[in-house]
């Protein structure tokens, strides 16, 4: 699976081009084309970012906010819905640590005392 499958996973039911697609992978630091690595963490913080990015994008869309009614069917909290998923997004992303951080971060506690 590559970066932009990945992101393609991420995004269900959001219709958007390729094109838009690889915009989004680019401007968020990842090659389209590239393998996903789902053990590299700063991936996925990355595909999380990307996602997040087309979230603000379609929350940016004034007439995509109004409400919806088809048939017997309303989409009337689809701002509220959109909104709460960019909140969950954004806390995971803030929590999520790249590579470097893990790499860096030591098991030890040190507790010194006079």
């Amino acid at each position: 699976m590559n970066n932009l499958q990945r992101l393609e996973l991420e995004t269900k039911g959001i219709q958007l081009e390729q094109d838009e697609l690889i915009v989004y992978l680019q401007e968020n630091e990842l090659k389209p084309f590239d393998d996903y690595k789902p053990q590299s963490a700063t991936s996925k913080k990355n595909i999380y970012r990307a996602a997040l990015s087309i979230l603000e994008s379609i929350a940016n869309n004034p007439s995509g906010m109004k409400a919806y009614k088809i048939d017997d069917m309303s989409v009337t909290h689809f701002q509220e819905n959109l909104m709460n998923r960019i909140d969950q997004l954004e806390r995971k992303i803030r929590t999520l640590k790249t590579d470097d951080q893990l790499q860096n971060e030591s098991n030890y506690f040190m507790l010194f005392t006079d």
